[in-house]
């Protein structure tokens, strides 16, 4: 897969081509059926697939300190994207000049003279241009004025039951936050189609874990990530850039109450593991909540509760 950013990279003899566009944070289901459709729609015209995103998030341009959290860093969207078979990633730097163009200006400076779309293919309710004038409809009526045909893809929802009742789902990485947001880790997985993952560099703690018996990895993350609500979980283990099999951990998320602690942190214990990771960059894909954050009245009553997340993740990740 190419990847380009800013229309600088775009190659001057560069042909006609389907272009998807969206933030695609998380590339959750929705995201990926809307994705997939491109890709077909491509190969069935014989031209190559684009998917056209932007970077940074256009709601911290637009409001400042409004960044919702964020699911997929930039290179991790790049990967799933790549695995969808899209020929190119096109990411657009969202700056105030960019979100001052209008809808017929974004069109034509970007999807036509740059790009020379040929196909649009968008989700439901996309937005585009300033103050977000533009809708399908904007893109359709200007297709035909350009020379590009436009089409909306219709994503399938998720059917839920709850309370003998049921419910249909749309998608959507606003879904996706809220799952995260309440720890519940599991729906978030079933709407990405794999468990939600932190990235991080692995930087010295307080050495309090070590001394417990458990020494622990501790992240620190980018900003505004997607951060699990508090609690201990059963996750993978990642280490990034090498070819092994993940390892199981029993993760920590929050402020160890118990030593009133009071910045927020995520701290790892690493199953069947002695190593040296300090420095690495590392990932963890979160399976399953073991259970709430506890402010225990002893250490002894932490350790033992400590040891039994353990039993617990490994009889979750079969481990």
């Amino acid at each position: 897969m190419q990847r380009w950013r800013g229309v600088a990279d775009l190659p001057g003899d560069w042909g006609r081509c389907v272009v998807t566009i969206g933030v695609f944070d998380g590339v959750h289901k929705g995201h990926q059926a809307l994705i997939s459709q491109t890709v077909r729609t491509a190969r069935q015209r014989g031209l190559p697939s684009v998917v056209l995103t932007f970077d940074p998030h256009p709601a911290e341009v637009l409001r400042p300190g409004s960044h919702p959290a964020q699911l997929t860093t930039l290179t991790r969207k790049a990967e799933l994207i790549e695995q969808l078979g899209v020929d190119v990633l096109a990411v657009l730097p969202f700056t105030p000049e960019l979100s001052r163009l209008s809808p017929e200006e974004f069109v034509h400076e970007i999807l036509v003279e740059r790009l020379h779309a040929a196909t649009v293919i968008v989700g439901e309710n996309f937005r585009f241009g300033y103050k977000a004038r533009g809708t399908v409809e904007t893109l359709r009526e200007l297709g035909k004025r350009f020379g590009f045909t436009a089409h909306e893809a219709t994503l399938e929802g998720h059917s839920v039951s709850e309370n003998g009742g049921s419910a249909e789902i749309t998608y959507s990485s606003t879904y996706v936050r809220s799952c995260i947001n309440a720890g519940d880790v599991v729906a978030a997985a079933e709407a990405l189609g794999r468990p939600h993952r932190l990235e991080g560099i692995v930087v010295r703690g307080e050495g309090r874990g070590r001394e417990l018996g458990f020494p622990t990895a501790n992240l620190s993350l980018p900003a505004f990530s997607a951060v699990p609500a508090d609690g201990v979980y059963a996750c993978w283990f990642v280490r990034q850039g090498r070819d092994e099999e993940p390892l199981p951990a029993a993760v920590s998320v929050g402020t160890n109450p118990t030593f009133s602690g009071r910045e927020r942190t995520v701290e790892a214990f690493v199953l069947d593991f002695d190593a040296d990771l300090y420095g690495q960059q590392v990932a963890l894909d979160f399976v399953a909540r073991l259970r709430g954050q506890i402010a225990f009245d002893t250490t002894e009553e932490l350790v033992r509760h400590i040891a039994d997340d353990v039993a617990r993740t490994r009889q979750i990740l079969g481990r």
